[in-house]
């Protein structure tokens, strides 16, 4: 089999992505082409001995000399269908502000490509809908992911207003982002809280205010993956036995494994669910009542004292 064609698209994706980066390493590149260093030892020595001036850092990485460019390149329509996927993604799941700097990029994106493939994206891009199931940002704070992405980059402290669950009035802190993650349908940051003085998670949705300050960050912070590990530790895991109802367990299947779903079995037509849960107290409870008509639990005691209260709770304000 003939593999220069392919080794001729792995060097032009290495130059293109050399110029995504100031330093790229080469266990980078080796790792996303799926071959051994040594190729791609052997590929930036093919581009050097093209011309292209590549200079190299012991123990850091690759890097093209300043003020080289190729000229633009042309995507595939493989390419251009993932811009349709990223398009309709930024409109639904990041903030207005975000939104429109990624609506600039993707005339300038399209502008580049044939006019076979412009006609191409126009037929298909008008047929795909990704819809957000609730609201991910306050109206309040309808820039709150691009001042993060600006605070983190320039290490500067944001000043947010923030209104918790339980709380009746927002709260003033200043804070150092870490990080921004995607999880179980919100968008949540992680960063240094001087109020509290000490690191804290917040959910989008109920920033009620943010603005970018002058005062730089006051600490040198880990990686965001640290602080998130750390919180993914092990805690005190509860065992919880449910009965449900069979056809109510395709509804399930997604939401259970937020609230440590381990394994299940069928008994005389019903299917009983078996967890490891962190909280009986407050998640696991409020999850189950919303489908409790259908369901019953088997252990523990606590978890059933628990899921009554909350009933009794609910009735009191509805009457």
């Amino acid at each position: 089999m003939d593999e220069t064609p392919k080794r001729f698209d792995r060097i032009v994706a290495i130059l293109i992505q050399l110029q995504s980066k100031k330093i790229v390493k080469a266990q980078e590149l080796a790792d996303r082409f799926e071959v051994s260093l040594r190729t791609i030892y052997r590929d930036i020595r093919t581009l050097e001995a093209s011309g292209v001036p590549i200079y190299s850092e012991a123990g850091v990485g690759y890097a093209l000399m300043d003020g080289y460019r190729l000229p633009p390149v042309m995507f595939t329509r493989e390419e251009v269908s993932s811009f349709i996927a990223a398009e309709k993604l930024m409109q639904k799941f990041t903030d207005p502000s975000l939104g429109n700097h990624y609506a600039s990029a993707m005339y300038k994106l399209k502008s580049v490509l044939r006019s076979t493939d412009k006609d191409w994206l126009s037929n298909i891009e008008s047929k795909i809908l990704m819809q957000a199931s609730e609201p991910m940002f306050n109206d309040n704070s309808p820039n709150t992911l691009a001042l993060l992405f600006e605070s983190i980059a320039e290490e500067k402290q944001i000043q947010l207003s923030y209104k918790t669950l339980e709380a009746e009035e927002a709260s003033h802190r200043n804070i150092e982002p870490v990080g921004v993650f995607h999880e179980n349908n919100n968008w949540y940051f992680l960063g240094y809280c001087h109020l509290r003085k000490d690191y804290r998670q917040f959910r989008t949705d109920r920033i009620q205010g943010i603005k970018k300050t002058d005062l730089k960050f006051t600490i040198e912070h880990d990686s965001l993956e640290t602080y998130l590990n750390k919180k993914d530790q092990p805690a005190p895991k509860t065992k919880v036995r449910i009965l449900v109802e069979k056809k109510i367990v395709k509804y399930l299947m997604t939401e259970r494994k937020y609230h440590g779903f381990i394994s299940e079995k069928e008994i005389d037509g019903q299917i009983e669910m078996t967890f490891m849960s962190c909280d009986i107290e407050s998640s696991f409870p409020r999850w189950f009542l919303m489908f409790g008509d259908y369901a019953k639990i088997l252990e523990p005691e606590r978890l059933k004292t628990r899921a009554l209260e909350l009933l009794e709770i609910n009735k009191k304000r509805l009457l």
